[in-house]
């Protein structure tokens, strides 16, 4: 592979260690690398998810990220934090901020809460090298926070990203030039490069492809074939080719449709979750209102509860693109009613609406005043932006089945 036509940069992909645990365990004036601490979604629910557990913490117990409440084992060394999403989001502003002091916000490009890349052209008079710079910000960090953190360095953000997961997690710092692919990355198996996961690596494996370099030599044609432009994509990755943009507003993206959708705390009856898919109904459209967006494609995805498994997952569209709650509502409603199976308890609700428009103009019908109804909804908006968003909700929001009020009270799902 001759890489001389291929932009080279020099990208850093930041990932703090075990980052809500290491919140968790500085707040407590803990050492986050040391200390036994599982960070819970919900403390009230035995089967709520480990959030995140500590790097010690998951050498000794083998606790993870997929782990749940109730098989942390019995411990008296390991301490139990409720999440605390808004700590965590300021923190991790904080953290960006610092970043901002060694690079313009244009090379930042926030990935997730705990994950960052970082562009750092041209600060070889000021920093030194990529290395320099990468152990200074790591340095800077775990003075600033308490709070360590990995960094893969690479050409382009694949090979950063990839080489943060592989190597830099055990060593620190690590490296990856276009150069180094074969050697470093090459060997590992395809599931563990970032952007192929289970599905992938299943088709993957039928066809005798199991590690990075293989697929490297997997006949391009074929694969574009069988995956279309992901199987270019994947082909590409494999020899550490990434074209993505290093620099740019990374956070301005164009609206493709609102959704809102909820893991629900037990399991769920019909009537129950009409009241739930009000609720979210309500949400989505109140957002498309925000953007002066109104949607024509409705979309409802229903998941059963474990013992019986299966859902369904459709959609359907209306002749005027609509932000009103209760149009929305009505269709989500058809859709359920159409392929519930009539019998399963439900666990996971979904709707979007999408295939966006402008809200610049309502059709008029003469068999539905569709102006009041659009009125009402910028009014209960307003009030919503002013006093707060359960400051007015509908009735049935205050039922048991209703999750408005209890989703006012986290971040991401998790308590703020």
């Amino acid at each position: 592979m001759d890489y001389s036509s291929y932009p080279r940069n020099d990208v850093l992909c930041i990932d703090m260690r075990s980052f809500y645990a290491s919140v968790e365990a500085v707040k407590r004036g803990l050492d986050p690398m040391t200390v036994q601490l599982a960070v819970v979604g919900d403390l009230s629910r035995s089967g709520s998810i480990v959030l995140a557990a500590s790097p010690t913490l998951k050498k000794k117990h083998g606790i993870s990220n997929v782990s749940r409440f109730f098989e942390l084992p019995r411990d008296r060394d390991i301490i139990i934090a409720p999440a605390h999403m808004a700590d965590y989001l300021q923190v991790s502003m904080e953290i960006t901020k610092l970043i901002n002091q060694y690079v313009p916000k244009e090379a930042i490009h926030q990935y997730s809460v705990d994950e960052v890349w970082v562009t750092v052209n041209g600060l070889d008079k000021l920093f030194g090298s990529r290395w320099q710079v990468a152990n200074a910000i790591k340095q800077d960090i775990f003075e600033s926070f308490g709070i360590t953190c990995s960094i893969g360095i690479g050409d382009n953000k694949f090979l950063a990203k990839v080489i943060m997961d592989l190597y830099a997690k055990k060593h620190g710092v690590a490296e990856c030039t276009y150069e180094d692919v074969r050697e470093k990355l090459w060997p590992f198996p395809v599931q563990e490069i970032w952007g192929i996961g289970r599905r992938m690596q299943r088709n993957l494996n039928r066809m005798g492809v199991v590690t990075l370099g293989q697929l490297a030599e997997f006949p391009l044609k074929l694969l574009t074939k069988r995956f279309g432009i992901i199987g270019e994509q994947l082909y590409w990755h494999a020899w550490g080719v990434d074209l993505s943009p290093v620099f740019g507003n990374f956070t301005k993206m164009e609206q493709k449709g609102f959704g809102h959708g909820i893991s629900l705390l037990r399991d769920y009856s019909a009537n129950e979750t009409a009241i739930c898919i009000l609720d979210l109904c309500e949400e989505a459209c109140r957002r498309a209102r925000g953007a002066n967006k109104v949607g024509k494609t409705i979309h409802l995805g229903i998941s059963y509860a474990k013992e019986t498994g299966g859902g369904f997952s459709r959609s359907q569209s209306v002749s005027l693109p609509t932000n009103i709650t209760m149009d929305m509502y009505d269709v989500c409603m058809q859709l359920f009613n159409e392929f519930y199976d009539g019998f399963s308890d439900i666990r996971h609700v979904y709707v979007t609406l999408d295939n966006l428009h402008e809200d610049a103009e309502t059709q008029l019908d003469l068999f539905d005043n569709r102006p009041k109804k659009k009125d009402i909804g910028y009014v209960m908006d307003a009030i919503r932006n002013k006093y707060g968003s359960t400051a007015i909700l509908r009735a049935t929001s205050y039922t048991d089945a209703g999750i408005t009020i209890g989703r006012s009270s986290k971040i991401g799902g998790h308590q703020a």
